[in-house]
C-alpha cells in the first residue's frame, strides 16, 4: 500500500472536496448543457472549467489552482477540446485511495 501524500493535501480544502462531489453527479449539479462534454467526443465525459468556477464563485486563478492540486493528486482527469478544458473524476485512484485507507485504518 502506498498512499500518496497529495491526495490529503487536495482533500484538506472544503471547496476542492465540493468539487469532486459536483463532479461524481455532473448533471445534477451543472444544469447548462454547454458545461458537460458531449458522450460523443469522449466516453468518459466531464465538465467544462468555467462551469466549475461559475458555479464556485470563486476567481478563476484559484479554480485553475484546486483543478491542478487535485489533478496533480491524481484524483482529476481533464481533456482539451479547442481552447476549452473539461474535467471529471478519476473514480478508479479514488476507488483505490479509499480502499488504502480503509486497510490502513
Amino acid at each position: 500500500m502506498n498512499i500518496n501524500p497529495k491526495v490529503f493535501k487536495a482533500l484538506s480544502n472544503p471547496t476542492r472536496l465540493e468539487i469532486l462531489d459536483w463532479l461524481k453527479e455532473p448533471l445534477k449539479h451543472f444544469d447548462k448543457p454547454t458545461a458537460l462534454l458531449s458522450k460523443t467526443l469522449s466516453d468518459k465525459g466531464g465538465v467544462c472549467v468555467g462551469d466549475i468556477q461559475e458555479k464556485s464563485g470563486l476567481s478563476q486563478s484559484t479554480i485553475s489552482s484546486y483543478l491542478s492540486t487535485l489533478q496533480d493528486a491524481g484524483l482529476l482527469e481533464s481533456e482539451r477540446h479547442g481552447k476549452w478544458t473539461y474535467y471529471r473524476r478519476n473514480e478508479e485512484a479514488i476507488e483505490k485511495f479509499a480502499n488504502d485507507i480503509k486497510e490502513l485504518i
